[in-house]
């Protein structure tokens, strides 16, 4: 039986948006955008930070930001980047909370025409992909920060060796990928003990009552390895209130680089902080830019974070965030 023709042009149409659905949206180049901008949280200064830069660049350019805090959650994540979508803005930059519940959304707005640029936190690679669900990553190698930290410490640890280690917010690429990245290295090095593992979900207060939970059930313990600044702080004050003295009796090591944070790598409270660069705006405004204008990104673009030791925090505490 012969087909009518309007079957073939049906099926050539499903087959085309079969395709469409697998390929970035393009990108008008233009001398203006609205650009939607959906921040994880407002809790502590790296994200401050980030919030301020990417605010800071889009006035220079004369693009209208959407902005939006998730407060963190991820449910209003999710919705706060559907909001997005419906207001049909230009593209949309995004910190994910999460790595596999930011996955469906980013490609909701991949077939709605709307290109999506993640920012310091990654999605699972296996739910969605760069170059087809979403432009680029943009943000550091968490697990050579992860690295760094152990690197320090097996060659400073003068002697202490039991750890106890506060993981970032639970399901985070972050917090995987720090954790992946010290475990592994200090697992390699032989010697070494992680007492416990447990999240203070990159939080201060969070970070201070697991830390006094966990030193008063392993009062040997003489190294404390947080995934951020904020948690780190928070287990200076565990420690001074349980009687010990930070960075002598146990070594505090972190990573962010806030202010806070390599002051106390000066005033000798911590021993080792690693950077992660906050300052986004920049780099993710020239790579929108880039984009529209044709050019290809490879799956993650990595930044280039320095790290504060005694020995170099106090020339660095001028130009920390």
């Amino acid at each position: 039986m012969k087909r009518p023709a309007s079957f073939g042009m049906i099926a050539l149409a499903l087959a085309t948006g079969m395709v469409f659905a697998q390929t970035l949206p393009k990108l008008a180049a233009k001398s203006t955008y609205r650009v939607g901008f959906a921040q994880t949280e407002s809790n502590n200064p790296w994200r401050l930070a980030q919030t301020k830069s990417m605010q800071d660049e889009a006035k220079r350019l004369g693009y209208q930001l959407v902005y939006t805090d998730a407060a963190g959650s991820t449910a209003k994540q999710v919705a706060d980047v559907r909001s997005m979508i419906a207001q049909k803005v230009d593209v949309i930059f995004l910190s994910p909370r999460e790595d596999k519940p930011l996955a469906p959304v980013v490609k909701e707005a991949r077939n709605a025409g709307i290109p999506v640029i993640l920012l310091d936190r990654n999605i699972d690679p296996a739910l969605a992909k760069a170059g087809t669900d979403y432009v680029t990553f943009i943000g550091s190698d968490f697990i050579k920060e992860g690295q760094r930290v152990a690197d320090w410490l097996i060659k400073n640890n003068k002697g202490k060796m039991n750890i106890i280690e506060l993981e970032g917010t639970t399901g985070s690429s972050p917090a995987n990928d720090r954790k992946k990245g010290f475990d592994d290295a200090i697992k390699k090095a032989g010697g070494f003990k992680i007492l416990a593992s447990q999240s203070g979900d990159f939080a201060r207060d969070k970070g201070r009552q697991v830390a006094e939970t966990l030193l008063q059930a392993h009062p040997d313990a003489n190294v404390i390895y947080a995934h951020n600044d904020e948690m780190a702080i928070g287990a200076v004050s565990a420690l001074e209130a349980a009687g010990k003295k930070p960075g002598v009796d146990v070594l505090v090591l972190s990573i962010d680089g806030g202010k806070e944070a390599v002051k106390m790598v000066v005033d000798g409270k911590m021993n080792y902080v690693v950077e992660c660069n906050p300052r986004f705006g920049p780099e993710a405004f020239k790579t929108l830019q880039g984009y529209a204008k044709g050019t290809k990104y490879p799956a993650k673009i990595i930044n280039q974070d320095r790290d504060y030791t005694p020995q170099t925090a106090a020339a660095g505490l001028s130009s920390a965030y």
